[in-house]
């Protein structure tokens, strides 16, 4: 099966986020009667597992394997990002809260669509003042392309001002990994946060059978 791909017009991006989800919601739905009941997304078996070499936000080289063992939400963005970036942390940080003591598993990884602007140090402060297993993820610009390809995400830089500010359009999705580096499931800053908690307590829970 063929994830659409989200490589468009940067002013598409976020609708095209939402129609991946109705798209593979369609496809899925019919033909997994055999998985475990989540609510969002279910993209097992259709993208890749967790796999890439970046630098974490205390300037350490790490890899997907380094995150194995624990649930992970993949998320691309970048600090100086205006709107859902931010509103995107704050929701996964009151999501994390609300799991209580298994939010220990999970680990949200932001990696960086502007490496131009946002250093290990930058990248640090930005995540930890929304959760304490939220790390920042930079690399080269063709580090981070190969990687956003890889999950058929996208990010465009805009024109900057006469100042040298400027805006990076970028895809939405959230990708979520289970313990074993696999990607399970997909959503947007718009899901409900009680659906949220629902998935990821089935990812979590060592004694639920996902």
């Amino acid at each position: 099966m063929k994830i659409p791909d989200f490589r468009m017009k940067p002013r598409y991006l976020t609708c095209l986020a939402l129609l991946l989800l109705l798209a593979v919601g369609a496809l899925l739905g019919g033909c997994r009667h055999d998985q475990p009941p989540f609510r969002l997304t279910n993209i097992s078996g259709h993208m890749p597992n967790l796999d890439f070499k970046l630098t974490d936000d205390n300037g350490k080289a790490v890899t997907g394997a380094d995150y194995r063992g624990k649930v992970v939400l993949l998320y691309f963005g970048y600090t100086h990002c205006p709107d859902v970036c931010p509103l995107t942390l704050a929701q996964l940080h009151v999501v994390m809260q609300r799991l209580g003591p298994l939010a220990d598993g999970a680990r949200i990884l932001f990696v960086s669509v502007d490496p131009a602007r946002d250093t290990p140090a930058v990248m640090h402060a930005y995540v930890n003042a929304f959760d304490k297993r939220a790390v920042g993820l930079v690399g080269s610009a063709r580090a981070v392309e190969a990687l956003s390809k890889r999950y058929r995400s996208a990010f465009t830089r805009e024109p900057g001002d006469p100042d040298g500010n400027y805006e990076v359009s970028h895809s939405s999705a959230i990708y979520i990994f289970d313990r074993d580096g696999k990607a399970r499931l997909l959503a947007t800053p718009s899901a409900s946060q009680d659906d949220l908690v629902h998935d990821l307590h089935l990812l979590l829970d060592t004694g639920a059978t996902p």
